[in-house]
């Protein structure tokens, strides 16, 4: 989708031609600047009660007198925050999307729109263009919008321009995202999303390399190795280097979880919902996304993806409660719970990242349903014992609509970890599910700034929506962005 900036004060909006024209009113002082035809459907919509000023009841008129624009829609907002706006917006996108809108223009009233509103309007459009087709041919015809401009005074055309640019990567960082979440496990394979890395690494010049089970064995990635060895399916860990950065300077450094499908092995799963099983992957998607973004806004970063990627099946070969396993970093692990797999196919990645020196490591993870119990579906769980990162990341995340919150990682939280037969096992008791798992993958990131995001309940929604939201790829993006100035510390 294109996006583009049109300088129009909000008493030229009536003139402005598109095939919808959507109007976000910060509140009723929004309609103070409105021009004569806008001001008059305004006051007509609400005469009529077909508008109200409380968010959510925005109205939809078709060639209203006295404007270009085919259809309007009037949209009130709380406030003029982009979060506010994202909202309104989103509400104005679903009344259209049944319309064939080609070419849509927003205009913020009562407030000045700003690159945070910028990055809604991309997020927005990509999420009501967005459609999965890939094993449904009987899907609906894919919605039409293919450009959306956002209206400005002069005086913010320049800040707009580079913000929305930015911010239609980051849209497609998203839409990738989502789509390799959609795709069923007999299609989203650890193969397809090597394919996915290297996809990438031809359209933007990325440095990858993709490990098979010949090297992850030389490599002695025991823990990960035991994970996949119950699937027939082939494993892989991929390596994705982008160097937009001075050379030299410490990387970031992402790691995802690449479940392409968790049976929870031999302590299987129940089978309700099995089939979201395939979401589980969403810390890969969110990496995968998160480098297409960054790299086509040419960022200057340095940016590395990891991503272990396999199967998590049960079989005759496959790892058994009990079983006693030694990682990359030489730590053994008594796995109590082939289903608390995540952590097993990580703590191998968080080792392997020591070897880039890196700035900071975040790993994303749909690893527990004890977070969905924790914080919902709304904000993605973090974990750190780094202040400076955790309020980094949680910064980046309210500014980017894709919030997460801090959890804790007292000490006392790993007594449950302990391990008659290993250095550590897998799992603990009920309580803190999502604490606990925090607390074993810390044992593995003692080299450098860490953090752990959660991702369980927020990678995906159930029900008639179900399908992968493409988060954290907005928090991630516009963590990494936030280091292209002022560079942090290396590795401790």
């Amino acid at each position: 989708m294109d996006f583009d900036v049109l300088v129009a004060s909000s008493q030229q909006w009536s003139r402005v031609q598109a095939d919808a024209l959507v109007i976000v009113l910060a509140g009723e002082a929004g309609r103070k600047v409105l021009d004569k035809p806008l001001g008059e459907a305004l006051d007509a919509a609400l005469a009529d009660g077909e508008f109200a000023w409380t968010p959510g009841r925005a109205v939809m008129l078709l060639r209203p007198a006295g404007l270009r624009a085919t259809r309007l829609v009037l949209a009130p907002a709380a406030d003029g925050s982009a979060r506010s706006f994202h909202k309104a917006l989103a509400g104005a996108l679903a009344m259209l999307k049944p319309g064939g809108t080609k070419h849509l223009s927003v205009g913020l009233a009562g407030a000045q729109p700003s690159g945070d509103h910028a990055q809604a309007l991309a997020l927005a459009c990509g999420d009501a263009a967005y459609l999965y087709r890939h094993t449904k041919p009987s899907a609906p015809p894919a919605p039409r919008l293919a450009r959306a401009t956002l209206l400005c005074e002069s005086s913010a055309r320049s800040a707009l321009d580079g913000a929305l640019s930015r911010a239609a990567h980051l849209a497609e960082g998203v839409a990738l995202a989502r789509e390799c979440a959609n795709r069923p496990g007999n299609h989203c394979t650890p193969t397809f999303l090597a394919e996915q890395a290297r996809g990438l690494a031809r359209k933007f010049g990325l440095r990858v390399q993709v490990l098979g089970r010949p090297q992850i064995e030389k490599l002695g990635m025991g823990s990960f190795l035991a994970v996949a060895q119950g699937s027939a399916e082939p494993m892989k860990f991929i390596v994705l280097e982008y160097a937009g950065g001075p050379k030299g300077q410490a990387p970031v450094v992402l790691v995802g979880k690449g479940i392409t499908f968790d049976t929870g092995g031999i302590s299987l799963k129940p089978a309700g919902e099995m089939d979201e099983m395939k979401f589980d992957m969403g810390g890969a998607a969110s990496v995968l996304g998160t480098l297409r973004a960054v790299a086509g806004a040419k960022a200057r970063v340095n940016l590395v993806g990891l991503i272990p990627a396999c199967e998590n099946m049960p079989g005759g070969r496959a790892v058994k409660p009990g079983d006693v396993v030694t990682s990359l970093s030489g730590q053994t692990i008594e796995i109590l719970n082939t289903d608390a797999e995540g952590r097993l196919i990580l703590c191998d990645a968080l080792t392997y990242a020591e070897r880039f020196k890196p700035a900071a490591v975040v790993d994303i993870a749909t690893l527990t349903g004890a977070c969905v119990i924790a914080l919902g579906h709304h904000r993605s769980g973090l974990f750190s014992a780094d202040d400076s990162l955790a309020q980094e990341l949680q910064q980046a995340g309210e500014a980017a609509l894709d919030p997460c919150w801090r959890m804790p990682l007292d000490e006392e939280y790993a007594e449950g970890l302990k391990s008659s037969f290993a250095d550590v096992a897998n799992v603990a008791g009920r309580a803190g599910g999502s604490i606990t798992a925090a607390m074993f993958l810390k044992r593995f990131a003692a080299k450098y700034p860490w953090a752990h995001l959660d991702i369980a309940g927020t990678a995906w929604k159930s029900g008639a929506a179900k399908g992968g939201t493409g988060r954290p790829v907005a928090l991630l993006t516009r963590f990494v962005l936030g280091r292209e100035a002022s560079p942090r510390r290396a590795a401790r």
